[in-house]
């Protein structure tokens, strides 16, 4: 069983040695290994159960360091790096060769992050590469947002776990990519497009989801619990699954279901966004046979929550 600590030292040597480990940061915990070496990489991806067809996201510790793995910068992602970084904001942008084909998938752009957590800013500036780091939980299912959710589902996997405590955002970051010199949303996620757009002015949002992924977090069915999920008007769902024993995710408003959980009662989006996860992770260890959702408000964070609830649903 993995060891959990917040030993950096320990951290270094793990990942140095070529191994993988669990890390922190403000979004979920990830899955991390040497993004520059393949074996590590392959590593990362046997332990997730993970298709290879889908890219990884690559963590460095500052901006300073980006032209090491990139051809060239836009303006724009100088801009938000400038504004966002660290922080929840993942930039795809053209590779070098020193990135492994096996990080993206064979694409020619990879996704670069620099991650607003203390302990694994340290881990990064104390290592000579950076770090590819996926969800750290088995391919598909609900991302970690604690360090027993990683220990609960790879902890016979993977040798150390970095404690960071609960992460402080709680979904995926938003992914930017630049389609014919157009900053577009590849995935949204937890920075604001309402928050991008006042930097770099407007931006296209695509609807990505998808079996042929062109930036990581872009396949149609993730984030899903094990229990079937249903997403829709709560009052009427509940009405037509009323001979089951249901289990509903609200945003602000408690139902009379026997098992229900409120994202947040003051129906604020951050907080609902920070508890997402947490959230379908009880309601799928619960008694409930069916899972039943409702959507938030589909501004600022709503649009990334509604997203997972939609590709959480089957």
């Amino acid at each position: 069983m993995a060891d959990t600590g917040k030993d950096i030292k320990k951290a270094k040597q793990l990942l140095e040695a070529g191994q993988v480990i669990a890390i922190p940061t403000e979004t979920v915990y990830g899955l991390a290994g040497n993004a520059l070496d393949a074996h590590a990489v392959a590593e990362i991806f046997r332990v997730k159960n993970r298709p290879s067809f889908d890219p990884l996201i690559v963590h460095v510790p500052s901006f300073h360091v980006v032209d090491r793995y990139t051809e060239e910068v836009p303006s724009a992602a100088l801009q938000l790096a400038d504004a966002f970084w660290p922080g929840p904001l993942t930039l795809l942008l053209r590779r070098k060769p020193i990135i492994p084909d096996l990080v993206t998938a064979g694409l020619p752009t990879v996704g670069l992050r620099c991650p607003d957590h203390p302990l694994t800013r340290e881990l990064l500036a104390s290592l000579d590469f950076p770090l590819a780091a996926p969800s750290a939980n088995p391919f598909g299912y609900i991302s970690p947002t604690r360090p027993e959710h990683v220990a609960q589902q790879l902890g016979d996997k993977i040798p150390y776990i970095l404690d960071g405590g609960p992460c402080s955002v709680g979904i995926e970051s938003t992914i930017i990519g630049f389609v014919n010199g157009q900053a577009t949303v590849m995935r949204a996620g937890g920075l604001k497009i309402e928050d991008i757009e006042a930097v770099i002015g407007r931006v296209d949002v695509r609807d990505v989801s998808t079996s042929n992924p062109q930036a990581p977090g872009q396949l149609q069915s993730h984030y899903a619990p094990r229990k079937t999920l249903i997403v829709g008007e709560i009052t009427r769902l509940m009405k037509e699954h009323a001979s089951r024993t249901i289990g509903t995710l609200t945003f602000s408003r408690a139902t009379d279901a026997p098992i229900g959980v409120v994202l947040s009662p003051e129906g604020n989006l951050e907080e609902a966004a920070r508890n997402l996860f947490a959230a379908l992770r009880t309601l799928d260890s619960s008694e409930a046979e069916i899972l039943l959702a409702e959507f938030v408000p589909d501004t600022g964070l709503g649009r990334a929550i509604n997203d997972r609830l939609r590709r959480a649903s089957r």
